[in-house]
Parts: C-alpha cells; sequence; structure tokens
C-alpha cells in the first residue's frame, strides 16, 4: 500500500477533529440569529436583530471588550517580563537552581479558583493579612475589592501572580534550547553580560518569546474565573469581562441567543487581534 493509500486511515480522525471544531461555531452563528432563551423552546429565526442590538444598543458589552484588552496587554506584558527575568536567572548557575525550578512553578500547579478564593480572603479590607502588615508601617487601610482602581489592580496582581510561572517554563525551554556557539563568539569579542543579552539572547529568543506571548494573550482573553470568585465584575462594572459579561447574559439572564451573538463576534475581533499582534511582534521582535 503506498503513501497515497496510507492517508486514508487519518481521514476517521480528521472527520472527529473537524467536527469538534466546526460544529459548536456553526451552532453558534445559528443560535446567534435565534431569541432562544431556555424558557422559551425553539430556535426562532431572528436574522441580525441581535447583532443590531449588540452595535448599536449594547455599550455595557464595548466597554467590557476594553477593560478585558486593558487586563490582558498588561498582564501578558508583567508576566512576559517577570518570566523572562526568573527563566534568565534559574537558567544561569545559580545556588539553589532546581529548588527554585519547582519553586516558580508553584502558583501554577494550584487550582485556579482555590487561588483566587485565597487571594480574595488576603485582599479583605478588615480580615486580610495585607491591610494588616501595611498598617504597621503607616498604611491606610486599601479597599483591595471595593474600590474601582483597587480592584483592577488586585485582578492583575492575581493574574500576573498565577500565569507567570507558564510563561516561565516556556521561556525557560527556550533559553536550555539556545546554541552554545553565539555565546563563544561574544565572549571573543569581548561583550559583556549586558550586551551578550540584548544582542545574543534576546534576538534568538524571539520566536519562541512570540509564541509564549500569543499563547498568553489567548489565554489572558478569556479571564473569567478570576473575575468571578475575586470581584464578581465589581465595584459595579469596574472589573467585568466581555467574558465575564457574556456570562452573565447567557447563564444568568438566560438569553442565549443574544449570548452567542457577542461570543462569535468576540471570535471575529480575536481572530483579527491575534493576526495583527502576531505580525506586529514579527516585526519589533524578529526583524529589528
Amino acid at each position: 500500500m503506498d503513501f497515497k493509500h496510507k492517508q486514508v486511515f487519518l481521514l476517521p480522525g480528521l472527520i472527529v477533529l473537524l467536527g469538534i471544531l466546526i460544529f459548536p461555531i456553526v451552532f453558534t452563528v445559528r443560535l446567534s440569529l435565534s431569541s432562544w432563551d431556555i424558557i422559551v423552546p425553539g430556535l426562532d429565526w431572528i436574522g441580525i436583530d441581535n447583532y443590531i442590538r449588540l452595535f448599536t444598543d449594547d455599550s455595557r458589552y464595548w466597554e467590557a471588550l476594553v477593560r478585558l484588552i486593558f487586563f490582558s496587554s498588561v498582564t501578558v506584558f508583567l508576566q512576559y517580563v517577570i518570566g523572562f527575568t526568573l527563566a534568565h536567572l534559574v537558567w544561569k548557575e545559580v545556588i539553589l537552581k532546581r529548588f527554585l525550578r519547582v519553586l516558580f512553578l508553584i502558583p501554577m500547579m494550584t487550582t485556579p479558583v482555590i487561588m483566587t478564593v485565597i487571594w480574595r480572603t488576603i485582599f479583605h479590607e478588615s480580615l486580610g493579612p495585607v491591610n494588616d502588615i501595611l498598617s504597621y508601617f503607616g498604611v491606610a487601610y486599601i479597599p483591595w475589592l471595593t474600590d474601582e482602581s483597587w480592584g483592577k489592580l488586585s485582578v492583575i496582581i492575581v493574574e500576573v501572580w498565577q500565569w507567570t510561572p507558564f510563561m516561565f517554563l516556556l521561556l525557560l525551554a527556550g533559553l536550555l534550547s539556545l546554541p552554545k556557539e553565539p555565546y563563544l563568539a561574544a565572549a571573543i569579542d569581548g561583550a559583556g553580560s549586558v550586551r551578550t543579552f540584548f544582542y545574543v539572547t534576546f534576538p534568538l529568543m524571539a520566536p519562541i518569546s512570540i509564541g509564549a506571548i500569543i499563547i498568553r494573550v489567548i489565554e489572558a482573553s478569556k479571564i473569567l474565573d478570576t473575575v468571578y470568585v475575586l470581584t464578581s465584575g465589581g465595584p459595579g462594572t469596574a472589573t467585568e469581562t466581555s467574558s465575564f459579561y457574556i456570562y452573565i447574559k447567557g447563564l444568568r439572564e438566560f438569553q442565549l441567543g443574544y449570548s452567542a451573538t457577542m461570543s462569535f463576534t468576540y471570535l471575529i475581533i480575536m481572530i483579527i487581534s491575534l493576526t495583527i499582534i502576531a505580525k506586529l511582534l514579527h516585526r519589533l521582535l524578529i526583524k529589528t
């Protein structure tokens, strides 16, 4: 049996994979064109009414999307900087290198919801240890979860703490796979550690950095559990993201048709955004 005939055996798995990927998208599009709200059975066809409502009447969705972009941008940037710093530290010969590798991965090993509950306790205004510690230094109690600005900062802190280890792991794997010849050439030329990093390590890590950033942007764009447990989108809607808003409309208010419209619109926005981000990162990190 030649190679072309052997490819036939891939068809069952390929069909299942395409079904898993395509069916949810097709069903979401069909659902977005209906007024299904669980209470009333059947997918009543209403055309593009949900899309007209989304683009003309629902400013809350777009405000939530702007907050999501803010959270994603800040958290991924901090995760990359901190993760790269920790990876570069452990990559070098330092004391307790193996212990530090395990230590840095602990936040990622824990269940996100459970750790968010712990962080909610830590940030509690009257019972949390953070404010107790700050009070010893004369700092007034901070409303971590009940103030708009501090609430956003709390979400950022938890997200950075939870997912920096993932960035650290990817970047450390990239550093360990780098060739040694460029570093030998840099040492012969008399380049110091700073010049070696910016002219050798960072350029060589550019493809891996782009992949790590894209993966984290995709994951950060789906932030829901942290917001749900930590602030429930509050105070008010200060920390509400588009994912959380879709959850409210779909599983609290049972407007499944409209939540499908928001989900599909968000999918298109993410595809376009990731394409632009990938091209910008490639231009900034590789072509320069």
